[in-house]
């Protein structure tokens, strides 16, 4: 006998002309029809006043009232007493002309409610316009919706994809991923200065009248015709030499700068790394990219890649470079003036029957600990005799101004004589990973002073004219403190990925910085990768050699 107790089939019942029940039974409440057509609305809104009838029948059924659902008000509601919410927060958007529009920023838009312009009351507006953008503003012609958007929501407007430095293949391995919340935490105290262990090449004076230039004072910057090598690590002759009796860990001043302040860049970036057995060399791709200066890269609207425009990023990051090389020689004293300083072997790269531009290399050699061995190539821009007559050298940078009501800057002709502290804060907020790296690039070299430029536009709607407008110098140490970068922390992230690399197989790898992610990531890629012709023009659409005419 089964203990389990027995399986009653449900009855169903088939609606053969429509949906619902096919018998309404009998019982207080009858079944409705119901239609799609028909209002939800609340079961009852204490805040809708009397006197909004606009809506009287919004809860009606479209068949009809047959009075079941009726609500008839009786004298049974006597004891119910409503609560008074008329200085409440729900009463706010029911208050007399809540529907009037912003005067203020019909104002601003110039049309009003009435008028064409591209405000809420216009023709063409839209809930993200604000107040308006119409045909005119205070600065005249109205700026484009981007601009406009991003002054006035800041960090909370939409962020745009920025692309990657070099195409991430498939066949690549991703060997880590490391985030610059870890990395800020990284930190090597007590790296000595670095030893000069060779030094080439020859420097110009620095000319102190460049000292006394001011805004009623100002110089156009001139076009110097000489050229300026960028070689890449692997391509130096003498790391290479080097490497064959010193050393383990090999690079230049400007690759080691871009790891060290990884944690403030904003664009993406990439290093290759190659391993041979306990030796790793950090070097470059051919392309344009590195070699490039940034500008505006931390700030809250960086510029867009727009083709055929001078403010766009690229177009704004060759003229930043042109600047930076030609101001770099400006300020220097001709040969011819005054003999120039010179090291102790010749420049390494020069060659017959090319005018190279004066630069002094140091390659120097910093004990990372652990056995690691650091060689870089460092490089001063000029020279300049001390108050006791000795020698100090110099770093010498320009930082240029484009548009400052486009880059939310202040106007350098206004402020740079008064407020120069305000119009350096500008450039260090805007510029902060540029500065950052100019800084430590001064560090590793040993210089005695950064010289940094103020150049600017004549117009401008013109990129080829620029005049200088003032000059400041900073020692390299007490400047870093000053823009709060810690040099133990630089160090830190430096040995951290060389420590990564060194646990890998001999082979080839890259670091990326995610373009859109604060974090870089480590690949471990082929070995022919980036060796052949087609990889270059795939990975970047212009390319350039080892050398640069300004």
């Amino acid at each position: 006998m089964s203990t389990y107790a027995p399986f009653i089939k449900p009855q169903v019942e088939y609606n053969e002309h429509g949906w619902g029940p096919c018998e309404v039974p009998e019982m207080d409440v009858p079944y409705q029809p119901f239609c799609k057509g028909d209002r939800l609305g609340k079961i009852c809104d204490w805040t809708v006043p009397p006197q909004e009838r606009k809506f009287a029948n919004k809860y009606a059924s479209s068949f009809g009232n047959s009075g079941q659902y009726a609500y008839f008000h009786e004298d049974d509601d006597t004891t119910f007493h409503l609560v008074d919410t008329t200085g409440s927060r729900s009463q706010k958007p029911y208050q007399r002309g809540r529907f009037r529009p912003n005067m203020r920023s019909n104002a601003r838009g110039g049309r009003g409610r009435t008028g064409r312009g591209n405000g809420p009351a216009g023709m063409g507006g839209g809930p993200t316009a604000g107040g308006g953008t119409g045909n005119s503003t205070k600065y005249g012609k109205a700026r484009d919706t981007r601009r406009f958007q991003g002054r006035r929501f800041g960090r909370n407007a939409p962020s745009r994809l920025r692309e990657s430095s070099v195409v991430v293949r498939s066949e690549w391995v991703s060997v880590e991923e490391l985030d610059f919340s870890r990395l800020l935490k990284l930190s090597l105290p007590n790296v000595k200065e670095g030893l000069d262990i060779v030094t080439c090449g020859s420097l110009e004076y620095y000319d102190k009248v460049y000292d006394r230039i001011n805004l009623r004072n100002e110089r156009a910057l001139l076009k110097m015709d000489c050229i300026v090598h960028t070689v890449s690590t692997t391509d130096d002759p003498v790391i290479r030499r080097l490497s064959r009796t010193m050393g383990n860990v090999f690079a230049t001043d400007e690759i080691l700068a871009t790891i060290m302040c990884c944690t403030r860049s904003i664009y993406s970036w990439d290093v290759v790394i190659e391993k041979l057995g306990t030796k790793v060399f950090l070097d470059k791709r051919d392309n344009a990219r590195f070699d490039l200066l940034t500008v505006n890269e931390t700030s809250m609207d960086p510029p867009m890649d727009e083709e055929g425009s001078i403010n766009s990023a690229h177009s704004l990051a060759t003229e930043a470079t042109l600047i930076n090389h030609n101001f770099g020689q400006q300020v220097l004293r001709s040969g011819d003036q005054e003999p120039r300083f010179k090291f102790d072997e010749p420049n390494p790269f020069q060659e017959p029957g090319v005018q190279l531009a004066p630069l002094g290399y140091r390659y120097r050699q910093w004990d990372l600990g652990n056995g690691i061995v650091l060689v870089a190539r460092c490089k001063h821009n000029g020279v300049i005799q001390g108050p006791s007559g000795e020698m100090q050298f110099l770093s010498i940078k320009a930082l240029n101004e484009w548009d400052s009501k486009a880059a939310n800057s202040v106007e350098w002709r206004q402020k740079l004589d008064t407020q120069r502290g305000a119009v350096l804060a500008s450039e260090l907020r805007n510029n902060a990973c540029k500065l950052a790296r100019w800084t430590v690039e001064a560090v590793l070299a040993g210089s005695d002073q950064l010289k940094l430029g103020y150049v600017s536009r004549v117009s401008p709607r013109d990129h080829l004219r620029h005049v200088i407008l003032g000059t400041q110098q900073f020692k390299p140490q007490e400047f870093a403190t000053q823009i709060n970068l810690n040099m133990d922390n630089a160090w830190g992230i430096l040995r951290c990925l060389v420590d990564l690399v060194m646990k890998q197989p001999d082979g080839k790898y890259l670091i990326v910085k995610d373009p859109n992610k604060p974090m870089v990531r480590l690949y471990d890629i082929p070995e022919n990768t980036f060796d052949s012709d087609s990889d270059d023009e795939d990975d970047s659409s212009e390319t350039v050699g080892n050398s640069t005419e300004i």
